[in-house]
């Protein structure tokens, strides 16, 4: 899985993605064979149990949303431990749960297999807007300056003896929000003339030229391919 081209991990997800959501709600039993293939491909690109479910609490909001449809949904009601839900919102609940756990825990194992450099180069190779790859690539290579300087405004007023308690203090992390923001834009300027004095056009140089063989994309896309069997008969039964 680590070895493999970024763009197979990523059509390979995406398709495993779009099978997930295309599988009818009421195939209860497929999705639990999606999460075995899913935790398959975990254990073999020896990714910690641990670790997959700390990512997975990213989602709590999605959960959250999903426990309430069954008490707000209108439709058939049914009474379980004395209360009443909805049919249609038990459905919903476990529609959203069960495909978006899926997408989620495909999404932390694409990230925990492959770097992020190897991400832009794999949405290149898949031929995406070239603008879009190199805002995605500035927002990368970016962010931790940024919170570099956070860190540094940070330090700045704790030297001082500045130290938020309350609401009276609001202003002040107000005044250096807004002075980080003039910074950052400063220094963006700075980087963009920097590169057209290099000679940048609005597009990147490729210096890696991803490909990839016949059997990296077979074994890439074992997992789709097997998730579309189980699809088809979730249909079908």
């Amino acid at each position: 899985m680590h070895g493999l081209p970024p763009h197979t991990k990523l059509a390979a997800a995406f398709l495993f993605v779009l099978v997930v959501v295309s599988t009818p709600r009421e195939a209860m039993w497929a999705f639990g064979v999606y999460a075995v293939l899913l935790a398959s491909v975990a254990y073999h690109a020896r990714v910690p149990a641990g670790f997959l479910l700390r990512r997975l609490l990213i989602e709590v909001p999605f959960v959250a949303f999903a426990v309430l449809m069954p008490f707000v949904a209108e439709g058939e009601r049914v009474h379980v431990l004395g209360l009443s839900l909805s049919v249609n919102g038990l459905w919903g609940a476990w529609n959203v749960l069960a495909k978006g756990t899926l997408g989620v825990a495909t999404s932390v194992l694409l990230a925990a297999t492959t770097e992020l450099r190897e991400l832009l180069l794999g949405l290149q190779r898949l031929k995406l807007p070239p603008l879009l790859v190199q805002i995605a690539s500035f927002m990368i290579r970016y962010g931790d300056v940024i919170t570099d300087e956070m860190r540094r405004m940070r330090i700045a007023r704790e030297s001082r003896g500045f130290e938020a308690k309350g609401v009276r203090h609001w202003g002040v992390l107000a005044k250096s929000a807004g002075a980080l923001f003039i910074r950052s834009y400063e220094r963006g300027e700075r980087v963009h003339l920097a590169m057209v004095s290099r000679g940048y056009a609005g597009t990147m140089p490729v210096i890696d030229e991803v490909t990839a063989s016949g059997a990296q994309w077979r074994h890439a896309l074992a997992l789709p391919c097997a998730a579309l069997v189980v699809c088809l008969l979730g249909w079908m039964l």
